[in-house]
């Protein structure tokens, strides 16, 4: 099998492996407490699993294969979660917060089923956030004001990181741009998905990539989102131009969540009516839940764009097939 890593030429990393594990733990610290400031969150605890039959677990693009198992005690399954984009507003919902209060929580998962490359590994670590928030912040420009914050949060970190850390060459911008997934298809009409991505980064180096989820005027879709967490008019991803990489470099994806009209529309849309018996879309259904904002960030990933590494496996600890090993050890790599 040919390994879908690729190491750029003349890469060398900036800090060893035991100053990187340092500048680790410095920037999660740091970025908590500034993403925490900004958005004005509290930190809780989060599940690793949770049962198939509450409608908790992210699915993702819908065709990824959670990891299960069967617990002896209760005789029933669980599943390692994907994301806990469902889990976190139950949560706000069952701890009573009030609008303009949110949470945060360390999120590890399993994807079992992903495409390992530079970028990808089968374990995910991230920083999964949820604010509840008014109808009346259900707009772009909320949406947009909350995207600004977190583009400031990983700046403000990045500057502290190169106080301690001077030999990192990382730079990002101060300005965010804001383009919907329909305006890049109308840019680059001959060009894939990603390929949109990476020219229009190349030119604006910090990007918020808006309305993910629906299909576009071509009929095709951009990429796959759930239809039960983000409302498609009002979400989407923040990228960064990676330079060692030389490529478009998602870090969070986020949006303002579905209401009980966006998710009924969405539902119908994608094919996924069977879902409005689940417990968690009963409630949003009928208007239980509360209006929130939310999102993942990348532990891993915004290590990598800060560090200035060339492989994913540098920032964290996974399991790899044998090519990318070999690949990553001719060309200087030091996978954790």
């Amino acid at each position: 099998m040919m390994s879908k890593t690729v190491i750029p030429t003349g890469y060398a990393p900036l800090l060893d492996l035991y100053q990187t594990q340092t500048a680790i733990g410095f920037l999660k610290r740091n970025f908590e407490q500034k993403l925490c400031d900004a958005l004005n969150l509290k930190r809780v605890s989060a599940p690793l699993f949770v049962e198939p039959s509450t409608g908790l677990n992210d699915d993702l693009n819908g065709v990824e294969r959670p990891v299960a198992f069967d617990i002896k005690e209760t005789g029933r399954v669980a599943q390692v979660v994907h994301s806990l984009a469902k889990w976190k507003r139950m949560a706000l919902y069952k701890y009573g917060f009030k609008a303009g209060e949110g949470l945060y929580t360390d999120m590890n998962a399993i994807r079992r089923d992903e495409e390992m490359d530079n970028l990808h590994s089968v374990y995910v670590d991230q920083w999964d956030w949820e604010k509840v928030i008014t109808p009346a912040d259900r707009t772009l420009d909320y949406l947009q004001t909350t995207v600004r914050a977190i583009s400031g949060a990983i700046a403000g970190t990045l500057s502290e990181l190169k106080t301690h850390y001077p030999q990192l060459t990382t730079e990002l911008p101060a300005e965010v741009a804001f383009v919907t997934t329909q305006q890049l298809e109308d840019l680059y009409p001959a060009m894939s998905p990603k390929e949109r991505e990476n020219a229009y980064l190349k030119e604006h180096k910090a990007v918020f990539l808006m309305q993910i989820g629906g299909r576009l005027r071509s009929g095709l879709r951009h990429d796959g989102r759930a239809p039960d967490y983000d409302d498609w008019n009002l979400n989407g991803d923040l990228l960064y131009w990676n330079d060692v990489l030389s490529c478009a470099f998602e870090v969070s994806s986020m949006g303002i969540r579905v209401d009980r009209n966006s998710l009924d529309a969405q539902l119908s849309e994608a094919g996924c009516d069977d879902r409005r018996k689940l417990a968690f879309h009963k409630l949003l259904l009928e208007d239980k839940l509360p209006l929130t904002i939310g999102g993942g960030i990348g532990q891993s990933r915004l290590s990598m764009l800060m560090l200035g590494k060339a492989h994913i496996g540098e920032v964290q600890v996974s399991v790899w097939d044998d090519e990318t090993l070999r690949v990553c050890t001719a060309g200087g790599v030091e996978l954790l």
